[in-house]
């Protein structure tokens, strides 16, 4: 499905919606250019999911945690990381045996470590610098 969005708000709605798809365990790939929309959307699915920490981009601290209802969000940032080792090192396998639900930007990182059923956002600008297309699962 691809949806075009115009502000942050309806980047949150469709976050939102996309966030009732979630389960324990997912692993969801943020693909996209710096400032296309990825930490918007990532603040509109923690809202959605409960979550009551504020979330910004993780770019200088790579993994936040976001408690929400029904289970951990994690929004991890791989942009600073070389390599599958990096990301081991910063407790990927630790955060899926816990059940998190992990919200990777620069997933091209994690290599081989990004399950096949991984689901996959990608945001591109339109034309117009403002409007941005989000192609969902």
């Amino acid at each position: 499905m691809t949806v075009e969005t115009h502000s942050e708000i309806e980047t949150w709605e469709v976050a939102k919606q996309f966030a009732a798809s979630l389960r324990s365990g997912d692993v969801v790939c943020l693909e996209g250019d710096l400032g296309a929309g990825k930490t918007t959307f990532t603040q509109g699915l923690c809202a959605a999911l409960g979550a009551k920490r504020a979330v910004t981009s993780p770019t200088f601290c790579i993994v936040s945690e976001h408690p929400a209802d029904a289970f951990l969000v994690v929004h991890m940032d791989l942009y600073r990381l070389h390599d599958e080792e990096d990301v081991l090192q910063i407790g990927w396998e630790d955060y899926l045996a816990q059940g998190a639900v992990l919200v990777v930007e620069w997933s091209d990182r994690a290599g081989s470590l990004i399950p096949p059923d991984a689901k996959r956002v990608r945001f591109t600008y339109g034309s117009d610098g403002t409007t941005r297309t989000i192609d969902l699962p």
